[in-house]
């Protein structure tokens, strides 16, 4: 039920007291304003390491051919270990648990890219077709490698879309042919991806690329996602693949020269760590200037209840409850703390917003922003906090003795 004279009360109080009002609002309001900063600023940093983390599948995995630094069985250190087909085929066989496997030659620039005229040099990967799951290549038009273009030797590629803009301008073009050092492919796919250095290259099949241009079967790296929630899970599952490694090319299982290996997990796993410390810094930051603005509040509404002695005593008299009067002084601390936390509130969010809006995204920094229910909990926070601050000294206003009160100076 509304309280008119309470609500009234409370007005002619804080109008009474505007500038006592004002810097007891303003304390816990600063509070408010720079735990949603601090926390956009975090979730900002964590949004643009995230989008790093996006041009891979973050379970996924990387094996490469390195050089042997131990001797093995007679055998000398120094040698070179080259991956091949077998490598691929075999890890196929014995890894059932290893999803989206593939593998993968690199030619970094070099490679003479013709389109009706239009010379360009892009990067070409030769990869077999589950490398997008690994990459998380989006195909926005056509398709990405399949299974036939392997098995059947086809002459297709997948183009990237700012190297499609170069070569094609604003023309077609899925189901055009361009000539790739000399041989015609036909464009099946355009894809995009994060980064705009992704976007410069072509991908192909491996066994075509082995075929025409390398005449091997060589392969550069293995690439291949698998179900990993843990370091501990990581650290399995490369070791597994290290030691089958070193039974194929013989060396020793403890030369970590020999190959090395990647995973995407240990990474994204150092820097969520990372990121769950700075959150709980920024709540700590945060909450410690809130309570600094609370005990503000209680020290006010000690002044409060000694400067209303007089009117608690005369309340009292005429038969006011005790409870009441706890009521009253709680009702307008959770009234200053309320109003205080949302006025904090909006200028905070309307500076993310306008952060998110103006300052172009970084490497590492992001949209920054903040969770809805994060600010409502933050003010919930706030309200409970407000109610325990004043508690204290409603409850030692509960308490005068009217006669005492009314001979009070």
């Amino acid at each position: 039920m509304f309280d008119y004279d309470k609500w009234n009360e409370i007005y002619y109080s804080l109008k009474k007291n505007k500038l006592r009002a004002f810097l007891t609002g303003f304390s816990v309001g600063w509070g408010i304003f720079m735990l949603i900063i601090l926390l956009g600023i975090g979730q900002g940093l964590q949004n643009g390491v995230g989008q790093e983390f996006s041009s891979d599948a973050v379970n996924s995995i990387w094996v490469g051919g390195g050089i042997t630094g131990m001797p093995y069985k007679g055998l000398k250190p120094g040698r070179n270990i080259q991956f091949k087909n077998n490598d691929y085929e075999q890890i196929k066989h014995d890894f059932p648990q290893v999803d989206n496997l593939s593998a993968r030659l690199n030619v970094w620039g070099g490679s003479s890219i013709v389109y009706n005229g239009e010379y360009a040099s892009f990067d070409l990967k030769a990869v077999h077709p589950k490398h997008q799951f690994v990459e998380n290549i989006n195909v926005i038009k056509g398709r990405f490698i399949n299974e036939k273009d392997i098995t059947d030797y086809r002459k297709t590629a997948v183009i990237g879309k700012i190297a499609k803009e170069i070569l094609f301008k604003d023309e077609e073009a899925i189901g055009k042919m361009v000539e790739i050092n000399g041989i015609n492919f036909q464009i099946v796919g355009i894809f995009k991806d994060s980064r705009n250095s992704e976007m410069k290259r072509l991908y192909l099949p491996i066994s075509v690329f082995q075929k025409l241009f390398s005449g091997n079967e060589n392969i550069g790296q293995l690439t291949m996602t698998a179900p990993i929630e843990t370091q501990e899970q990581m650290d399995k599952i490369e070791n597994q693949l290290r030691a089958k490694l070193a039974s194929i090319h013989h060396f020793d299982v403890e030369d970590k020269r020999a190959v090395w290996i990647w995973g995407n997990f240990e990474e994204y796993y150092k820097f969520m760590q990372l990121f769950g410390g700075i959150r709980a810094f920024i709540w700590i930051v945060g909450l410690l200037t809130i309570v600094a603005g609370i005990v503000g509040v209680s020290n006010i509404m000690l002044v409060v209840v000694k400067e209303r002695t007089k009117e608690i005593g005369i309340r009292k008299a005429i038969g006011a409850q005790p409870k009441s009067i706890i009521s009253l002084i709680v009702f307008e601390s959770v009234v200053i703390t309320s109003i205080a936390g949302y006025l904090g509130m909006l200028p905070g969010v309307f500076l993310l917003e306008l952060i998110s809006k103006y300052m172009p995204a970084g490497d590492f920094f992001a949209n920054p922003s903040v969770d809805l229910k994060l600010v409502v909990s933050a003010i919930i926070i706030l309200i409970f906090a407000g109610i325990i601050a004043s508690y204290l000294p409603a409850r030692k206003a509960a308490m005068i003795k009217p006669i005492e009160a009314l001979n009070d100076e």
